[in-house]
């Protein structure tokens, strides 16, 4: 930090690579904020010239913590690519192990990533903002409960999976490997175990963030709050549903925007790119880019656990939609705009998931032996189109190939990349309402941070390759950390203090 310019390098506690550079006027106050992803993915371009089997692999690699979302994606678009129709069991089975993952990610942040915000408190030590101090503050018990939890979870996905970082069992109208009669007892007490766990978390934030009016003040406070369009899947009831449906777009007034397939994806949304980042920032191409806004005049989405909760009109599952109907009369009603509000709507879909694990576990058609359907000759393949909800929002893929199946073109619109304009205006926001006069702490600057960390973005899933190279800029420092100039890759141009 100097006078005038802050900089936070590396974010914390988030999929991926960030940083964020506060600029500062004469007064101290905050008059520009950067939200910049550094890092370069390049999986749009080096998929081409691949089978197009390949992809549910190649792209479960872009991220460790978000496999099974790619993979699932990648799979179903290539049920679209090929027209063919997965058989009911092997839906289910996806659907299963879908929601599997969902509740197992979900507490992943709640506990690790964002959780320890609340939980140990955003002014604690950064020593101890971490699961370490998580088990500190909730009781070694506690921390047992969440790692076997997340563990079997885990476990569940491998084994029906194949793998539980890089799943291979997605195929082209099927699945790989069904559930056999003799362990689904095993599955089905898992399930059980899991919906036990997610109300345990329901109650662990109830007692530590909705019983604490500062932290409901926070949450509730203009610093957290924009008022975007959100978007989310949604089934034919217009309930949410994280492995199929159609996407719906509400608008700042909660009411039905756009309701439209994966494949008419190009018709609504339209990407917007800035030199600063390597992610793009998605907008509603009929309202188009009007920048870094809010409101109806806006094109900015949102999406993620807060903007699936204001997209739907309600939860398919019974304990899921109490605690759905709670969320809007404790926040005051349909949309909630608070972006610290996500944390409270992804423990919601922790309810979800397992209740649907559940239901799903108990259909009597998941141990169906018919678990796959061929792709026929005439299906010639030639673009394809699949959409889920990934735990950080909605997540599309769209390959198109030449008549072998050979990839010619990718693009993948990803949770983190939907979600990159309101993250942007959440950090700026953030930091204009917590910066005063020059006054800065390590604990603000965390709050600073807790803008992007409700999003649980995953910059390494966010960030796209600009076609030729990327723009690097090297930055040379003395051993004091002195800046003493740059070279830009990108203009060959050399500044450097003699």
């Amino acid at each position: 930090m100097n006078n005038r310019t802050i900089t936070i390098d590396p974010i914390t506690r988030l999929e991926g690579h960030g940083k964020i550079d506060i600029f500062l006027d004469e007064s101290g106050n905050v008059e520009k904020a950067y939200y910049q992803i550094p890092e370069l993915r390049g999986f749009e371009v080096f998929s081409i010239g691949r089978p197009a089997e390949d992809m549910p692999q190649i792209t479960s690699r872009i991220c460790g913590v978000c496999p099974t979302a790619h993979h699932m994606a990648g799979t179903k678009t290539l049920d679209d690519l090929y027209k063919v129709e997965p058989p009911p069991t092997a839906k289910k089975v996806r659907e299963l192990v879908y929601n599997a993952f969902m509740l197992e990610d979900h507490a992943l942040h709640v506990y690790v990533l964002g959780g320890p915000d609340f939980i140990v408190g955003p002014d604690a030590p950064k020593e101890s903002r971490n699961l370490t101090g998580v088990i500190e503050k909730v009781g070694v018990d506690t921390g047992k409960k969440i790692i076997t939890m997340r563990r079997r979870l885990r476990e569940f996905i491998s084994s029906v999976g194949g793998k539980v970082t890089h799943p291979v069992f997605g195929l082209p109208g099927g699945i790989s490997k069904g559930i056999t009669s003799e362990e689904l007892p095993k599955w089905k007490e898992l399930a059980k175990d899991g919906l036990d766990f997610a109300r345990f978390t329901l109650q662990v934030f109830t007692d530590i963030v909705l019983k604490n009016k500062k932290y409901v003040d926070l949450i509730t406070s203009d610093t957290y709050t924009h008022q975007t369009y959100y978007m989310g899947l949604v089934d034919e009831s217009n309930q949410l549903n994280f492995y199929d449906g159609l996407m719906r777009v509400v608008g700042p007034d909660g009411k039905e925007y756009s309701k439209f397939s994966a494949a008419e994806y190009h018709e609504q949304i339209a990407e917007h790119t800035e030199p600063w980042s390597y992610t793009k920032f998605p907008y509603l191409k009929k309202i188009g880019w009007k920048g870094f806004a809010e409101g109806a005049d806006s094109g900015v989405i949102c999406v993620a656990p807060l903007a699936r909760i204001n997209a739907t009109d309600g939860l398919a599952t019974p304990e899921a939609q109490k605690e759905y109907d709670q969320f809007f009369k404790t926040l005051g009603g349909r949309p909630v705009h608070h972006t610290l509000a996500n944390h409270w709507a992804r423990v919601i879909e922790m309810i979800y998931a397992a209740e649907r694990m559940n239901e799903l576990v108990n259909d009597p058609d998941i141990t169906g032996n018919n678990i796959r359907n061929i792709p026929t000759a005439t299906s010639i393949p030639k673009v394809g189109y699949g959409v889920v909800e990934a735990p950080r929002g909605t997540l599309l893929h769209h390959y198109e190939t030449d008549e072998n199946g050979m990839v010619e073109k990718v693009n993948l619109i990803v949770a983190t990349q939907n979600n990159s304009a309101r993250i942007a205006m959440s950090v700026e926001k953030a930091a204009k309402g917590l910066i005063k006069n020059g006054e800065v702490n390590d604990g603000l600057l965390n709050m600073i941070e807790m803008a992007f960390r409700a999003y649980d973005p995953c910059n390494a899933c966010a960030t796209h390759a600009r076609p030729g190279e990327a723009a690097i800029v090297l930055y040379l420092r003395n051993n004091k950390g002195d800046l003493l100039g740059t070279i830009d890759r990108n203009t060959a141009q050399t500044n450097v203090k003699k």
